[in-house]
């Protein structure tokens, strides 16, 4: 059953992602949601979408700015341009976009709806009303710039999108799922991200069924008595405003955290408030878990991995990245509340934490994407040293007190950026 994940709050990034990060972004994420595929179904891919936390971190291990709103637009760019190569033999595709191109939704689902039967209205109708709730019936001060459906051949579906406050210039991105949805107009979401502004009007909350109720019965009065009726109203007594508290994923109201909440990560069960800052600081991240990827890929008994390492060049770096990019595979929800932790595979294109090293993440497109080959064709040595490698993760935080010595983890990745390739928009190192 899939359960509401959080929120997460998230500075507005702008600018384009350069090109050879966006091509790795496609490759290494097209090779993620195939390994999912692989080893749960089309499901469980969809539910992993439809979770925030996770789809932040997948962004993080994506190379992408751990924090930023830019996540959103730049995974779904490099998913869509990847599953939907493959979307025959995934029974998965991606549609909308940003833009113009979310404007396409309907016409890229009635296509798609008349290749495999199902029910192109339905379809469009499901588009259009996520959009619709979150535009309207959650009055939050965001304006949706982006929509992106990814429908599975069985018919499941999961929605994210975005939308702009240019005011405060932040984003929230909003969760959507077809699975044991029960209303589009009560509690419907999966999750909501975004930047907290304050108090919202949220009819999607139950707690106002009463009140779209009453909005509906308006309708079916007539205007002119209406209108004498609100002329007899001076103030603001002609509304009834409703306030709700904020509780749970499906941002209901909550006060504007002030400059200094807003400059470190808060954690609060499955919600996260992303800082403004650029730079990741030892609070943004579990350092036991940290230190138990480091303890992997560094001092474990490297003969649990022998089929990996017989791979030329694999070293202790590439088994750090691999074993983050394992965790996003085979990782269960509780894993990922501190999503920065999985910069610490690729690091950011912005430099933070440190450059993204292409010759490691180049490796780890190169051993994933064997790992996936060779199990297709009936060896699992590598897939299953990959799993083995968030095992090991799991074993030695379990049973020891790995914590990751943050500064000098930092130091050791920026002095050895150059010789690993590093670059981040700005160019080389």
């Amino acid at each position: 059953m899939l359960k509401r994940s959080g929120y997460a709050d998230l500075p507005l990034h702008t600018g384009l992602v350069p090109k050879w990060l966006a091509d790795r972004m496609k490759l290494l994420g097209t090779q993620i949601v195939e390994s999912i595929l692989l080893n749960y179904g089309k499901k469980e891919v969809l539910t992993r979408l439809s979770d925030p936390l996770w789809f932040q971190s997948l962004g993080s291990v994506l190379g992408m700015d751990w924090h930023s709103s830019g996540i959103t637009t730049s995974v779904m760019y490099a998913l869509k341009r990847g599953i939907n190569e493959r979307a025959r033999e995934f029974g998965l595709c991606v549609c909308g976009g940003r833009g113009k191109y979310s404007r396409k939704t309907p016409e890229e689902l009635l296509f798609l709806a008349d290749a495999t039967g199902l029910d192109g209205d339905s379809l469009v109708n499901a588009s259009r009303l996520t959009a619709k709730v979150d535009g309207n019936a959650l009055q939050d001060g965001f304006q949706l710039y982006m929509h992106n459906f990814i429908l599975s051949d069985e018919g499941d579906w999961v929605v994210v999108q975005q939308g702009m406050n240019t005011k405060s210039q932040t984003a929230r991105r909003y969760h959507w799922s077809s699975e044991n949805l029960r209303s589009f107009v009560e509690e419907p979401h999966s999750g909501v991200t975004g930047e907290n502004q304050g108090k919202i009007l949220n009819l999607t909350a139950s707690a106002a069924k009463e009140t779209r109720g009453s909005i509906l019965s308006l309708t079916h009065e007539n205007p002119d008595k209406m209108l004498r009726e609100i002329a007899k109203i001076t103030g603001q007594d002609y509304v009834r405003q409703m306030e709700f508290d904020f509780e749970g994923s499906h941002s209901l109201t909550r006060k504007a955290p002030d400059l200094q909440e807003k400059e470190i990560l808060i954690r609060n069960d499955r919600n996260l408030v992303m800082p403004s800052r650029h730079e990741v600081r030892s609070e943004d991240v579990d350092l036991k878990r940290l230190g138990a990827v480091l303890a992997t890929a560094y001092e474990s008994n490297n003969q649990n991995f022998e089929s990996l390492l017989l791979t030329p060049g694999l070293g202790p770096r590439t088994l750090q990245s691999l074993t983050l990019v394992s965790e996003v595979i085979y990782g269960t929800p509780s894993r990922f509340s501190d999503p920065a932790r999985f910069s610490f595979a690729h690091g950011g294109k912005d430099g933070h934490p440190f450059p993204v090293p292409l010759k490691i993440y180049d490796e780890s497109i190169r051993i994933l994407g064997e790992s996936i080959e060779k199990s297709k064709l009936g060896y699992n040595d590598k897939s299953d040293c990959l799993r083995r490698l968030y095992k090991t993760a799991q074993e030695i935080e379990r049973k020891c007190d790995p914590m990751a010595d943050f500064e000098a983890t930092l130091a050791h990745e920026r002095t050895h950026s150059k010789e690993w390739g590093g670059m981040t928009c700005e160019g080389e190192v």
